[in-house]
């Protein structure tokens, strides 16, 4: 089924993490970076960190995943094996919503993020100076 558009995945992320505080970066097919301690530009930290952490390798660690359902119906967070990168599955996305086919679905999604390494939003929440 077809993904989320972007703006979509915008307003989910941020309600996603809007407590935490912390910067992030959404990727072309939903994964998100969460930048803890963000220094210089986010948008390249982003990259490079999902550039190592995104590709799948099947029978490693990169090969992991986990499910956490979202509530009010927003889908599935799928999570690997970097505590900081995160990938959205729609609700309306997989044709099975079983937590093994939303989290392949999802896993797919960050290894075509991780490969492509295309940034379509920054979420700056480094307080502002002076």
């Amino acid at each position: 089924m077809a993904g989320m558009e972007t703006e979509e995945l915008i307003v989910v992320w941020q309600r996603v993490l809007e407590p935490s505080g912390a910067s992030w970066a959404l990727f072309e097919n939903g994964t998100c970076v969460v930048l803890k301690e963000p220094a210089g530009d986010l948008a390249d930290a982003a990259v490079r960190l999902l550039g190592e952490y995104g590709p799948v390798h099947v029978g490693s660690q990169a090969g992991d995943f986990n499910v956490l359902t979202l509530k009010d119906d927003m889908g599935w967070l799928v999570t690997g094996h970097h505590p900081d990168v995160m990938t959205h599955v729609g609700p309306d996305e997989p044709a099975d919503p079983t937590h093994l086919a939303v989290g392949l679905h999802g896993r797919a999604k960050r290894h075509q993020d991780g490969t492509e390494l295309r940034v379509v939003h920054v979420e700056d929440r480094r307080p502002a100076d002076g």
